[in-house]
């Protein structure tokens, strides 16, 4: 299936070219970026792992959007009667800042992966980031080379005719407040479902029903008592301490509060081996079915229990050596990792309240879960990384603005730049949240994988935007039109091809691969109509002037382009 999706891609990029050899170079990038990323992480001893397999693809679409906007402007110009010489020349004047800008905003981004607990998403971010500034200096150096030597033609158009980009330029100028104050509300009304989205994971349907583990685990869950494990070590107050009747009544009462939870499916406590062997010793009656009331007698209970083994086996699997701790064991269902949180923050509270030895062990909220087992780890992971990847998010988002500012050379326009640069993700969680409700470990690199992306179309547009005032002495709306004409045939294209290269990503087996994949796609999307509808829309609100001339509707994108 991704092997056919990839033929997709450069299928779909031949028709929108309409060159060949263009997409022959763009061939040659894409796989030289990638063998030099994955050749490298290959000698520094990155292991390749679900999720690091991801690095390709990634690395194969921003690629191919480094390559694009630098081939339709040198089309474009080819097209309205420059020579090839000429048009590479102009397209490396106009677009080698903009290309390089978005390509350190998009290594920014993924190297923020590293704040995460995770070590294969730093890994994936580390390679991501070194195969972006890869394709970057192929993009500007061996693509400009390839085009010129190879027989890249194309069919000279009229320049009076309008086009597609011109006559949207024209639709938002005349409705721009209509437009400014629909996406406000669009943008708002989707953040606002943000909050409804549930944290949540369940390590089984990680994978898909084609994974041996998967089906494997589903059998177990519909003929075992369950496939999750968490263990308690509950501590008595001194060596041998097990078998005071007060401390075997402390576990009894933790393990009883267990039992009555949702998804728990069995308790195995040694209170049940006293409760046995009573009963045994009288008789089977049932009468004895109880915890001993005497401290030597439950060590002689257990003494005989542990007498009764097999050869060579012994009780510490459920006791330490001396005696001082047992070992409470719990197999659930196949819960969710939410429920399992608040079964180990009950079990905490639980435990501060009634099991004083726990307390004074550290066994409480004040110090950590005192549940242990590799399903606890997953199911606090995410948080962890939430938390972590908000931080390395934050450091992202203030290296980001601080460049564009500085390399727009516009406080002002730095600043506009922010919204389309923020509220796609914002977008993209808001429709995820409508269409699913539940985010997991993914989730916690979204925002961070996506920032770097969308600041893409925005720099493209702004600086073409801003070429055209200082340069062509435009007003705000020859500007947009300037803009639109020169660029917004481009930002569709690589948008396309970006969420085609990450929709791959959906088709993993993987869950944690795939829904990334499905929300770093919406927020690329979301990106776009938030740099088609937004942007313009606020740049020509905020600069406030008028046009000073009353042009056709392409007037300017004929001068210009």
């Amino acid at each position: 299936q991704s092997v056919f999706l990839y033929v997709g891609v450069w299928l779909v990029m031949l028709v929108l070219l309409r060159s060949v050899m263009s997409t022959i170079a763009t061939l040659l990038v894409v796989v030289f970026s990638v063998a030099t990323a994955m050749g490298a992480a290959g000698w520094a001893g990155v292991p390749l792992n679900p999720v690091t397999f991801m690095a390709p693809t990634i690395i194969m679409t921003l690629a191919v959007a480094d390559s694009i906007h630098l081939l339709v402007t040198i089309l474009h110009s080819m097209r309205h009667g420059s020579s090839k010489r000429d048009a590479i020349l102009e397209s490396l004047r106009i677009n080698f800042g903009p290309i390089f800008l978005t390509s350190i905003t998009t290594a920014i981004g993924f190297l923020t992966l590293n704040f995460s607990d995770a070590p294969p998403f730093g890994h994936l971010g580390t390679i991501t980031a070194f195969g972006v500034m890869v394709a970057w200096l192929l993009s500007v150096t061996l693509l400009p080379a390839l085009i010129s030597v190879l027989p890249v033609r194309v069919k000279i158009r009229d320049n009076g005719r309008a086009t597609a980009m011109d006559r949207w330029a024209n639709f938002i100028i005349a409705n721009r407040r209509v437009v400014l104050v629909g996406m406000t509300v669009l943008v708002v009304g989707l953040i606002a479902m943000v909050p409804r989205i549930e944290l949540n994971d369940q390590f089984v349907n990680y994978f898909d029903d084609s994974i041996e583990f998967r089906r494997d685990a589903d059998f177990a869950m519909a003929n075992l008592p369950g496939v999750y494990v968490v263990n308690w070590s509950l501590p008595s107050p001194e060596s041998g301490g097990v078998s005071d009747p007060a401390y075997l009544q402390q576990v009894e009462g933790f393990a009883e509060w267990l039992r009555g939870q949702d998804g728990v499916t069995h308790v195995l406590s040694l209170t049940d081996v006293f409760r046995r062997l009573n009963k045994n010793l009288h008789g089977d009656d049932e009468a004895f079915y109880a915890l001993p009331e005497e401290r030597d007698l439950a060590a002689q209970y257990l003494l005989l229990y542990e007498m009764s083994l097999p050869f060579g086996l012994d009780l510490n699997n459920q006791i330490n050596v001396d005696k001082s701790s047992t070992r409470l064991i719990v197999t659930l269902d196949n819960i969710t990792t939410a429920q399992l949180r608040e079964l180990d923050a009950g079990a905490d509270a639980w435990l501060e309240d009634n099991f004083p030895n726990a307390v004074e062990a550290g066994l409480s909220n004040a110090v950590g879960s005192s549940g242990v087992s590799p399903f606890v780890m997953f199911a606090f992971i995410s948080e962890r990384n939430i938390n972590n990847m908000l931080l390395g998010s934050a450091i992202a988002f203030a290296l980001i603005s601080g460049i564009l500012v500085f390399a727009l050379r516009s406080p002002r326009h730095g600043l506009i730049s922010l919204v389309p640069n923020f509220v796609p993700a914002g977008m993209a969680f808001g429709i995820w949240s409508i269409l699913v409700g539940q985010v997991g470990l993914a989730a916690s690199v979204v925002a961070a994988t996506s920032l770097g992306i969308i600041v893409d179309a925005t720099v493209h547009f702004l600086s073409k935007y801003l070429r055209a005032l200082r340069e062509k002495n435009a007003s705000p709306e020859d500007a947009v039109r300037y803009a639109f004409s020169t660029v917004g045939t481009a930002l569709w294209v690589t948008t396309g091809i970006l969420i085609a290269g990450f929709i791959v990503l959906s088709l993993s087996a993987f869950k944690v691969n795939s829904d990334l994949g499905q929300l770093t796609a919406l927020a690329i999307g979301s990106a776009l109509v938030a740099d088609f509808l937004l942007l313009p829309a606020l740049l020509l609100t905020v600069d406030g002037r008028k046009s000073r001339s009353q042009e056709t509707p392409h007037g300017l994108s004929e001068a210009t382009a």
